[in-house]
């Protein structure tokens, strides 16, 4: 019996591990298009969440209606990447500051409709009940449905993370790199500044759609307060503590974080404080940690000094 209860604890911590990892690597992937608007063109992005949620509620109502999944994913992306477009057009020409206050307000105006327009998105009560990428195949592979659909993340994560180096190392990225530090520089070699932050946003509102897919299929059910405004500053941590504009430093600043979500909420039985008290503190600390991290290491965990912008 004793042998069968390490087994049975043993194959528990070992699903736990994988579901805070698979999370994770989906908050890996939102964070890299924050980097790449933030930490490469140093574009003051609030509100991105907006994205992410455009994403997981364009790819479930089309799951509902019966498109296939991989449609509804691309097409998910496409609409992220649009409304990041337009959102652009009217407020890429805003100080940063003023920048910033519109992105979350249009998070915001997302997150509302979703909630108030019930005759479509099912409002405060949420969508279920839709399919999940090949679930028809688990049982010829023998693997758990979250075990499969880690790899699947880790996969798409890499992907996500080689096309932006390759991007980032090209003459394009070098643009990005001097529009974020001067704007007068590259306009004075006659590059269209406001063109790249469109393109900039766009794409990096598609990575977003795509993590908001993600988290869709591994929530199996989503609610308008899946995405709140505090999801967008889980990313802004990543990328700060990794390191701004090092997308390696992204990827470690999310799996990070997680973790620590995940390691202190066991501490919930050994403090005499509720749940609501317990997840302000692990808040707290981590702004304490982040402090601490500014003021000795201010370009983050893998940045480089000369990758901070110059309002940093």
């Amino acid at each position: 019996m004793g042998h069968l209860i390490k087994i049975y604890l043993y194959n528990t911590m070992i699903d736990y591990i994988i579901t805070v990892l698979l999370i994770a690597a989906i908050y890996a992937i939102f964070a890299l298009g924050l980097n790449l608007e933030w930490g490469f063109t140093g574009l003051i992005n609030f509100g991105h969440v907006a994205f992410l949620a455009i994403g997981a509620y364009t790819t479930v109502l089309l799951n509902l209606s019966g498109v296939p999944i991989p449609l509804s994913v691309i097409a998910s992306m496409c609409l992220a990447g649009l409304c990041g477009g337009l959102l652009g057009i009217p407020t890429l020409k805003l100080r940063a500051d003023y920048l910033a206050i519109v992105t979350i307000g249009f998070a915001e105006i997302i997150r509302f409709a979703l909630l108030n327009e019930g005759w479509l998105t099912r409002g405060a009560m949420g969508l279920y009940g839709y399919s999940r990428p090949c679930e028809e195949l688990i049982e010829y592979l023998h693997l758990d449905y979250n075990t499969f659909f880690f790899l699947v993340v880790l996969l798409i994560l890499v992907l996500c993370y080689l096309i932006l180096e390759k991007l980032i190392k090209s003459p394009w990225g070098r643009v990005l790199k001097s529009i974020r530090e001067d704007e007068e520089v590259p306009t004075s070699l006659g590059k269209n500044v406001f063109r790249y932050k469109i393109q900039v946003l766009v794409l990096g509102s598609m990575i977003a759609g795509l993590a908001g897919s993600l988290l869709a299929f591994y929530l199996q059910y989503i609610n308008p307060w899946n995405f709140v405004p505090l999801v967008t500053f889980y990313a802004w941590i990543a990328v700060v503590l990794g390191g701004s504009g090092n997308n390696k430093g992204t990827v470690l600043g999310a799996f990070i974080l997680w973790t620590f979500f995940s390691v202190t909420r066991f501490a919930q039985g050994y403090a005499p404080l509720s749940p609501t008290q317990m997840g302000a503190l692990r808040i707290m600390i981590i702004g304490l940690l982040l402090i601490i991290l500014m003021m000795f290491k201010p370009e983050g965990l893998l940045g480089k000094k000369e990758e901070l912008t110059l309002e940093s």
